[in-house]
């Protein structure tokens, strides 16, 4: 499992709406410069944002981005769900149903599993509001 730059950056990006948010629009430009990311390339990562009820988007003069919800409502499993789909660390647990002709005989498949479950518990329990804070609890989760 490699998070992609995508990810990456769309944590930065509601990181960045939770640090700036005074219930106005953030532009896009803003927020690429502060980020040192491109323009181009977060217009991709903020539609999937918007599409997915993360952030309100506005046109024109005035508009930009702002966060739905309060900065401590997000996951940042959930974020990462929804730029990089499946955390999955092998191909058979990236669905609903393991199609996989050996789900029934698969002696690492447990394995996989828990492994999986670590990782999503880990990211659904850090909140954009924990980022932050810098908390030094962050990194700091039983698992």
């Amino acid at each position: 499992m490699k998070i992609s730059t995508r990810g990456r950056y769309a944590i930065r990006v509601m990181l960045d709406l939770a640090e700036h948010n005074t219930g106005e629009y953030i532009p896009l430009m803003d927020i690429a410069k502060r980020q040192e990311i491109s323009e181009k390339y977060l217009e991709a990562i903020v539609a999937a944002l918007s599409k997915n009820g993360f952030v309100r988007a506005q046109r024109g003069k005035g508009g930009g981005y702002k966060l739905i919800k309060a900065p401590a409502d997000y996951s940042i499993g959930s974020i990462l769900k929804v730029t990089e789909g499946s955390l999955a660390p092998v191909a058979c647990l990236e669905g609903e149903v393991n199609t996989c002709e050996r789900v029934d005989t698969c002696k690492t498949l447990k394995m996989w599993k828990d492994f999986h479950k670590l990782v999503q518990d880990y990211f659904d329990k850090i909140s954009l509001q924990d980022l932050i804070g810098n908390s030094e609890d962050v990194g700091n989760y039983v698992i």
